[in-house]
């Protein structure tokens, strides 16, 4: 099985699993934006203006295989798009990016998440999904897998490093050749990036020169685990029984978590999600702390499927759940989860209007922005969180212990919601 390029499918193009954590109700959110084409990361510019991510619905162009082997082939088009939201008002400043998705639209890979360095320059990193061999093979000139320096005036960019090609040359984890970078931060001079495809934290300075992998993550090994049952849709038949069949299901079995995201924390060192792989273990994900020695710790455990983390300025950090199960189960309801400096957790929001959310930030006024939805064409939203009273959560020993020291052929495929493009503006094609 080829657990890297299993996981990534179920990444990029569909759903996820969750830990099991408890609704709390007290939170409210309100929608900012709607109507958003996979929607994907979000970050505040200086001038206090919130910038979103939309990885767009593929095109007409050519296309590649899906990174699992199997299902529709992903095809190109340049639907991809940046909006600001700005005094309730959203708007598309930067659109023509490049996009990788199904015929329907659905499983989208394009510009993935944003961020800002002190000087107000933007970045912004654009997903991939499949074989970089693939990439300028069938698609031509592209920059897919490769993080981008904008410029909102004049609509234009220019590449600052291409990830891709970097997993082409050197696959790090030697596994699977892939690539899908999913999230990235900026510390100075540098730009931290993970790429779930090949399964490394990498760093690159802002100007493009230095490229290199700082870690590569490992496989985990699952005791017990607990598979979908026999006829469940898959995006991977293989891995699931047929109708009938007896079959002596492992004590022990290898699965491929990949990094979905990464911060900077207090202490200097960085927090990476994990997004565990088949078949996705409720409570199995990690965040890793990474130090100077590029040594990967696990510093809370415990989670599912996680698609983003962020510190708030106090040292509390959140941590995002793409779904409340397994996929398999088809329930979708999304958490954002608190976890203190003490190891306390608490549940800010799950479920209740807060479905497959792929990506968070955290404001000047404390409220958490969230992208719900991110898996949807035109059905996309950005929450604000409000009304936060939240409920403690039980910390696993591991991360007390550590802290006090977001593929195709979904399992559960949902139809693109057919709404009007927010606030007149022009419907992405």
């Amino acid at each position: 099985m080829k657990l890297k390029q299993l996981t990534i499918t179920i990444l990029t193009f569909c759903v996820a699993a969750f830990s099991g954590i408890k609704a709390a109700s007290a939170a409210s959110f309100s929608v900012i934006a709607d109507g958003l084409y996979n929607a994907g990361g979000l970050s505040f510019s200086p001038d206090g203006n919130l910038y979103v991510t939309e990885a767009g619905i593929g095109g007409s162009g050519g296309c590649v295989p899906p990174s699992s082997g199997q299902g529709d082939s992903l095809c190109y088009g340049t639907s991809g798009a940046v909006t600001k939201i700005e005094n309730g008002k959203t708007e598309r400043i930067l659109t023509g990016l490049p996009s990788l998705a199904l015929p329907d639209g659905t499983g989208a890979a394009g510009p993935r998440d944003i961020k800002f360095d002190a000087q107000g320059k933007p970045y912004i990193l654009i997903g991939y999904g499949a074989n970089p061999a693939f990439r300028d093979r069938n698609l031509g000139n592209t920059d897919l897998g490769k993080i981008i320096a904008p410029d909102f005036n004049t609509n234009t960019w220019k590449s600052v490093a291409d990830l891709g090609n970097y997993e082409l040359a050197n696959n790090p984890d030697g596994g699977d050749v892939g690539s899908n970078p999913l999230g990235f931060v900026i510390d100075g001079n540098k730009l931290f990036a993970v790429d779930a495809g090949a399964n490394n934290l990498l760093s690159v300075n802002a100007d493009g020169s230095d490229l290199q992998t700082i870690v590569a993550f490992p496989q985990d090994i699952l005791t017990n685990p607990v598979f979908p049952p026999s006829g469940t849709p898959s995006n991977e038949p293989a891995q699931v029984p047929s109708q009938g069949e007896s079959v002596q299901r492992p004590s022990q079995f290898a699965s491929q978590p990949v990094p979905s995201s990464v911060t900077k924390g207090p202490d200097g060192a960085y927090y990476v999600s994990q997004f565990t792989g088949f078949p996705f273990p409720e409570g199995g994900a990690k965040i890793y702390r990474v130090g100077a020695d590029g040594k990967p710790t696990v510093y809370a455990d415990g989670f599912t499927q996680l698609t983003d983390l962020e510190f708030d300025t106090e040292g509390n950090l959140y941590a995002l759940q793409y779904a409340n199960q397994s996929a398999w189960k088809g329930n979708f309801d999304g958490s954002v989860i608190k976890i203190a400096t003490d190891g306390t957790r608490t549940t800010l929001l799950s479920g209740n209007g807060l479905e497959s959310p792929s990506a968070m930030t955290i404001g000047a006024d404390g409220a958490v922005y969230v992208t719900n939805r991110g898996d949807r064409p035109g059905g996309g939203q950005v929450l604000r969180i409000e009304n936060i009273k939240s409920v403690p959560e039980p910390s696993s020993a591991l991360g007390i212990l550590a802290i006090a020291a977001f593929g195709v052929g979904c399992l559960h495929k949902k139809r693109a919601t057919n709404k009007p493009p927010i606030n007149g503006a022009v419907a992405l094609k």
